[in-house]
C-alpha cells in the first residue's frame, strides 16, 4: 500500500505541473487556486456523506485545520504560483524539491523525530539529480533582478508546503482521516483566498474555453482530491520526511510529459541526473542494513503518537 500511494503521488503531482500552466492567464492565480479547492472540498464532502463517514471534525482538531488551510492550501499555492512569473519552472522543481530536508528539519525542531541520515542523504542525491536535468534552464537567469525574489517565494512555499505536512501528522496521530482533515482544510484555504480575492477586488472570472476548464477539473479532483489525500495518507504510514521524496520525483514525471507533448530533448547530463534521483529514493526508502526486497512499510515508521497514524 505504501508503494502504491507513493506512485500515485508521483504520477498524479508530476503531471499538474503542465495543467497549473492552463491556469495563468485571464483569471487571477489566487481566484484560480480557490476554484480549485472550493470545488476539491465539495467533492470530498459528497464522499464523508455517501460513505457516511464523520463530517464534523472535533473542537480540538479546528486550530490545526485553520493552520493547514492557511499554509498549505493558501499560502503555499500562492507563493509557488507567483515564483513562476520571476523564477524559470526548473528552477521551481528544484527548490520544491528540498521538501524532505525541510520535512525532517521541522519534524526535528517542533516534534522531536530523529533526522534519518540515509532520508537527507537520499534528498540530497535528488537534488543534485533534479539540478542536472534542469540546468540548462538555469543558466543565464542569475542576473534576473526578480530571480532573488521568486527564490525566495518557491523557499517560502516549500517551508509552507513541510508545515502542512507536519499538521497532517499531527492531526492523523490524533485519529483523523486526510479524507476529513482535507474537506475542511481545502475549505478554509479556499475561503481565504477567495475573501483576499475579494477585498482586492479580484473578478471572479472564468475563460470560456475547454482547457481552463478541463485543468481545473485536473487539478480539483485528481490533482487535490486524490493527491492529496495519497499524499497524506502516506504522511501518516512511513513519516512526512520520507513522504516528502516524492517530490524529487515530481520533474521527472513532468519532464516525461514534456517529451510527449513538447518535445522535451534529453541529453546525457539529464540521463545522469535521472539515475541520481533513482539512486536518492532506494537510498532515502533503505535503512541501513535493509533489503532492497523490504518495502518502505517494514521499515518501522509506524503509528505513534508524535510520529503520525
Amino acid at each position: 500500500m505504501n508503494i502504491f500511494l507513493y506512485f500515485l503521488t508521483v504520477a498524479i503531482w508530476g503531471t499538474t505541473w503542465i495543467a497549473i500552466t492552463f491556469q495563468l492567464g485571464v483569471v487571477p492565480a489566487p481566484v484560480s487556486i480557490a476554484y480549485r479547492f472550493w470545488i476539491a472540498s465539495a467533492v470530498l464532502m459528497l464522499f464523508l456523506i455517501a460513505t457516511r463517514k464523520p463530517v464534523w471534525p472535533p473542537r480540538s482538531a479546528w486550530r490545526y485545520l485553520l493552520a493547514q488551510g492557511f499554509v498549505l492550501f493558501c499560502c503555499n499555492f500562492l507563493c509557488l504560483y507567483y515564483a513562476s512569473q520571476y523564477v524559470p519552472s526548473g528552477l521551481v522543481a528544484v527548490v520544491f524539491s528540498t521538501a524532505p530536508i525541510w520535512n525532517a528539519i521541522n519534524g526535528r525542531v517542533f516534534m522531536g523525530r530523529p533526522i534519518r541520515r540515509q532520508v537527507v542523504g537520499g534528498a540530497l542525491l535528488g537534488l543534485g539529480g533534479i539540478a542536472l536535468l534542469f540546468l540548462p534552464q538555469m543558466r543565464g537567469h542569475w542576473n534576473d533582478g526578480g530571480m532573488l525574489f521568486g527564490l525566495g517565494l518557491a523557499v517560502l512555499g516549500t517551508v509552507c508546503f513541510s508545515t502542512g505536512n507536519l499538521l497532517s501528522s499531527r492531526m492523523q496521530a490524533l485519529g483523523l482521516t486526510p479524507w476529513l482533515t482535507n474537506t475542511w482544510a481545502m475549505l478554509i484555504g479556499a475561503t481565504i483566498l477567495g475573501g483576499g480575492a475579494w477585498l482586492l477586488k479580484m473578478p471572479f472570472t472564468a475563460e470560456p474555453n475547454m482547457r481552463y476548464a478541463a485543468s481545473l477539473l485536473y487539478l480539483a479532483i485528481p490533482g487535490s482530491v486524490v493527491g492529496f489525500t495519497a499524499y497524506l495518507l502516506l504522511v501518516g504510514r512511513i513519516g512526512p520526511d520520507r513522504a516528502a521524496y516524492s517530490t524529487v520525483l515530481f520533474p521527472v514525471v513532468a519532464l516525461s510529459v514534456s517529451t510527449v507533448l513538447e518535445g522535451y530533448q534529453w541529453s546525457a547530463l539529464a540521463v545522469g541526473g535521472l539515475l541520481l534521483v533513482l539512486g536518492g529514493n532506494l537510498l532515502a526508502f533503505m535503512p541501513a542494513g535493509a533489503r532492497l526486497s523490504r518495502s518502505p512499510g517494514a521499515t518501522g515508521v509506524q503509528a505513534a503518537p508524535g510520529r503520525g497514524a
